[in-house]
Protein backbone atom coordinates (compact mmCIF):
# COMPACT_ATOMS: atom_id res chain seq x y z
CA UNK A 1 0.00 0.00 0.00
CA UNK A 2 1.49 3.15 -0.88
CA UNK A 3 2.11 5.83 1.80
CA UNK A 4 -0.49 8.85 2.00
CA UNK A 5 1.72 10.79 3.61
CA UNK A 6 3.43 11.95 0.57
CA UNK A 7 2.95 15.90 0.31
CA UNK A 8 3.73 19.10 2.69
CA UNK A 9 -0.06 19.36 3.66
CA UNK A 10 -0.68 16.07 4.42
CA UNK A 11 2.26 16.35 6.58
CA UNK A 12 1.86 19.11 8.48
CA UNK A 13 -1.43 17.43 9.62
CA UNK A 14 -0.37 14.43 10.81
CA UNK A 15 2.47 16.71 13.41
CA UNK A 16 -0.58 18.69 14.42
CA UNK A 17 -2.81 15.54 14.92
CA UNK A 18 0.00 13.49 16.79
CA UNK A 19 0.29 16.40 19.40
CA UNK A 20 -3.37 17.18 19.61
CA UNK A 21 -4.56 13.25 20.34
CA UNK A 22 -1.12 13.20 22.75
CA UNK A 23 -2.69 16.52 24.53
CA UNK A 24 -6.63 15.44 23.78
CA UNK A 25 -7.15 18.65 22.19
CA UNK A 26 -10.68 17.83 20.52
CA UNK A 27 -12.72 20.79 20.71
CA UNK A 28 -14.88 21.91 17.48
CA UNK A 29 -13.69 24.82 15.36
CA UNK A 30 -15.92 27.44 14.28
CA UNK A 31 -17.36 25.69 10.91
CA UNK A 32 -18.10 22.53 12.64
CA UNK A 33 -20.02 24.12 15.12
CA UNK A 34 -22.16 26.14 12.57
CA UNK A 35 -22.48 22.54 11.22
CA UNK A 36 -23.80 20.47 13.42
CA UNK A 37 -27.24 21.75 13.23
CA UNK A 38 -27.85 21.47 9.59
CA UNK A 39 -26.66 17.78 9.35
CA UNK A 40 -29.18 15.87 8.33
CA UNK A 41 -29.57 11.76 7.50
CA UNK A 42 -26.93 9.64 6.29
CA UNK A 43 -23.57 11.84 6.36
CA UNK A 44 -20.12 11.72 4.28
CA UNK A 45 -17.55 13.96 6.28
CA UNK A 46 -14.17 14.58 3.50
CA UNK A 47 -11.19 15.75 4.79
CA UNK A 48 -12.57 15.11 8.52
CA UNK A 49 -9.58 15.47 10.41
CA UNK A 50 -9.39 14.20 13.89
CA UNK A 51 -13.40 13.36 13.14
CA UNK A 52 -14.37 16.00 16.02
CA UNK A 53 -17.78 16.83 13.79
CA UNK A 54 -17.99 13.12 12.56
CA UNK A 55 -18.11 11.85 15.86
CA UNK A 56 -20.38 14.64 17.56
CA UNK A 57 -22.31 13.50 14.49
CA UNK A 58 -22.25 10.50 15.33
CA UNK A 59 -22.98 10.75 18.77
CA UNK A 60 -26.61 13.27 17.69
CA UNK A 61 -27.39 9.76 15.78
CA UNK A 62 -26.33 10.10 12.46
CA UNK A 63 -24.54 7.44 10.66
CA UNK A 64 -21.27 8.68 9.35
CA UNK A 65 -18.28 7.77 6.94
CA UNK A 66 -15.24 9.96 7.39
CA UNK A 67 -12.59 10.37 4.87
CA UNK A 68 -8.85 11.61 5.98
CA UNK A 69 -5.13 10.60 4.90
CA UNK A 70 -4.05 10.72 7.98
CA UNK A 71 -3.55 7.66 9.45
CA UNK A 72 -3.41 8.91 13.16
CA UNK A 73 -6.91 10.85 12.38
CA UNK A 74 -8.60 7.56 11.06
CA UNK A 75 -7.11 5.60 14.50
CA UNK A 76 -8.58 8.15 16.59
CA UNK A 77 -11.93 8.23 14.88
CA UNK A 78 -12.50 4.74 14.48
CA UNK A 79 -11.14 3.61 18.69
CA UNK A 80 -13.60 6.56 19.69
CA UNK A 81 -16.47 5.44 17.53
CA UNK A 82 -15.97 1.78 19.10
CA UNK A 83 -15.27 2.89 21.88
CA UNK A 84 -18.75 5.12 22.31
CA UNK A 85 -20.62 2.60 20.05
CA UNK A 86 -21.54 4.84 17.59
CA UNK A 87 -22.26 4.44 13.80
CA UNK A 88 -19.56 6.33 12.05
CA UNK A 89 -16.69 4.51 10.37
CA UNK A 90 -13.16 6.16 9.02
CA UNK A 91 -11.88 5.66 5.91
CA UNK A 92 -7.85 6.51 5.24
CA UNK A 93 -7.55 7.86 1.89
CA UNK A 94 -6.27 10.14 -0.69
CA UNK A 95 -9.26 12.20 -1.32
CA UNK A 96 -7.99 13.40 -5.02
CA UNK A 97 -7.65 9.68 -6.20
CA UNK A 98 -10.56 8.48 -3.75
CA UNK A 99 -14.32 8.92 -5.15
CA UNK A 100 -17.41 9.54 -3.63
CA UNK A 101 -19.22 5.69 -3.64
CA UNK A 102 -22.50 7.09 -3.49
CA UNK A 103 -25.38 9.75 -2.13
CA UNK A 104 -25.69 11.10 0.81
CA UNK A 105 -27.59 13.19 2.46
CA UNK A 106 -25.44 15.51 3.75
CA UNK A 107 -21.62 15.98 2.73
CA UNK A 108 -19.23 17.91 4.63
CA UNK A 109 -16.27 19.40 3.34
CA UNK A 110 -14.57 21.84 5.59
CA UNK A 111 -11.15 23.25 5.17
CA UNK A 112 -10.26 20.51 2.20
CA UNK A 113 -11.04 21.85 -1.12
CA UNK A 114 -7.78 24.51 -0.90
CA UNK A 115 -5.25 21.91 -0.55
CA UNK A 116 -5.41 20.63 -4.37
CA UNK A 117 -4.46 22.46 -7.64
CA UNK A 118 -8.24 24.79 -8.48
CA UNK A 119 -9.00 22.36 -11.43
CA UNK A 120 -8.69 19.23 -9.06
CA UNK A 121 -10.73 21.27 -6.31
CA UNK A 122 -13.55 22.38 -8.82
CA UNK A 123 -13.87 18.68 -9.76
CA UNK A 124 -14.26 17.48 -6.41
CA UNK A 125 -16.42 20.10 -5.57
CA UNK A 126 -19.13 18.91 -8.72
CA UNK A 127 -18.60 15.34 -7.68
CA UNK A 128 -19.75 16.30 -4.23
CA UNK A 129 -23.04 18.24 -5.65
CA UNK A 130 -23.61 15.12 -7.72
CA UNK A 131 -23.85 12.82 -4.59
CA UNK A 132 -25.98 14.89 -2.30
CA UNK A 133 -29.23 13.12 -2.55
CA UNK A 134 -32.26 15.31 -3.63
CA UNK A 135 -33.15 17.86 -0.52
CA UNK A 136 -29.87 16.54 0.75
CA UNK A 137 -26.89 19.29 1.60
CA UNK A 138 -23.55 20.64 0.96
CA UNK A 139 -21.52 22.19 3.83
CA UNK A 140 -18.20 23.57 2.00
CA UNK A 141 -15.62 25.84 4.07
CA UNK A 142 -12.60 27.01 1.92
CA UNK A 143 -10.03 29.60 2.46
CA UNK A 144 -10.58 32.51 -0.25
CA UNK A 145 -8.18 35.07 -1.64
CA UNK A 146 -6.95 37.20 0.53
CA UNK A 147 -5.20 34.85 2.95
CA UNK A 148 -1.75 35.40 3.63
CA UNK A 149 -1.13 31.91 5.82
CA UNK A 150 0.46 29.54 3.71
CA UNK A 151 2.88 27.62 5.57
CA UNK A 152 0.75 24.37 5.03
CA UNK A 153 0.14 24.48 1.58
CA UNK A 154 2.80 22.58 -1.64
CA UNK A 155 3.99 25.62 -3.77
CA UNK A 156 1.86 24.27 -6.38
CA UNK A 157 -0.33 22.60 -4.68
CA UNK A 158 -3.59 24.74 -3.97
CA UNK A 159 -6.40 26.82 -4.51
CA UNK A 160 -7.63 30.01 -3.03
CA UNK A 161 -11.37 30.78 -4.02
CA UNK A 162 -12.81 34.06 -5.38
CA UNK A 163 -14.88 35.72 -2.07
CA UNK A 164 -18.02 34.79 -3.72
CA UNK A 165 -17.51 31.96 -5.55
CA UNK A 166 -18.56 28.88 -3.21
CA UNK A 167 -22.08 30.45 -3.45
CA UNK A 168 -21.79 31.23 -7.33
CA UNK A 169 -21.29 27.72 -7.55
CA UNK A 170 -24.11 26.71 -5.42
CA UNK A 171 -26.59 28.30 -7.91
CA UNK A 172 -29.60 26.60 -7.89
CA UNK A 173 -29.43 25.21 -4.52
CA UNK A 174 -31.41 26.68 -1.24
CA UNK A 175 -28.68 28.61 0.40
CA UNK A 176 -29.24 28.01 3.77
CA UNK A 177 -25.57 29.84 5.35
CA UNK A 178 -23.39 32.03 3.32
CA UNK A 179 -19.95 33.29 5.68
CA UNK A 180 -17.27 35.10 5.22
CA UNK A 181 -14.43 35.21 8.27
CA UNK A 182 -10.91 35.73 8.85
CA UNK A 183 -9.00 34.68 11.44
CA UNK A 184 -5.17 35.41 12.98
CA UNK A 185 -2.67 33.23 12.09
CA UNK A 186 1.32 32.62 12.53
CA UNK A 187 3.69 35.33 12.05
CA UNK A 188 0.49 38.37 11.50
CA UNK A 189 -0.41 36.69 8.44
CA UNK A 190 -4.49 35.65 8.47
CA UNK A 191 -6.82 33.47 6.94
CA UNK A 192 -9.75 34.26 5.15
CA UNK A 193 -12.79 32.14 4.84
CA UNK A 194 -15.38 31.40 2.86
CA UNK A 195 -18.67 29.14 4.00
CA UNK A 196 -21.26 27.74 1.92
CA UNK A 197 -24.43 25.54 3.34
CA UNK A 198 -26.68 24.64 0.87
CA UNK A 199 -29.71 22.65 0.02
CA UNK A 200 -29.95 20.57 -3.07
CA UNK A 201 -33.90 20.94 -4.59
CA UNK A 202 -35.63 17.54 -3.58
CA UNK A 203 -36.79 17.39 -7.16
CA UNK A 204 -34.68 14.96 -9.12
CA UNK A 205 -32.57 16.81 -11.90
Amino acid sequence: MEDPIHNRSVEFFETQFQKQVRDKEYELNPFEKLALDYLQGEVLDLGSGLGNLSLEAGRRGHCVVAVDASPTAVTRINTDAHREGLSVRAIQADIESWSVDRPYDTIVAIGLLMFFRCETALKLLRAIQESVKPGGRAIVNALIEGTTYMGMFDADNYCLFRRDELEQRFTGWTILESRYQTFPAPEGTRKEFSTVIAERSSRKS
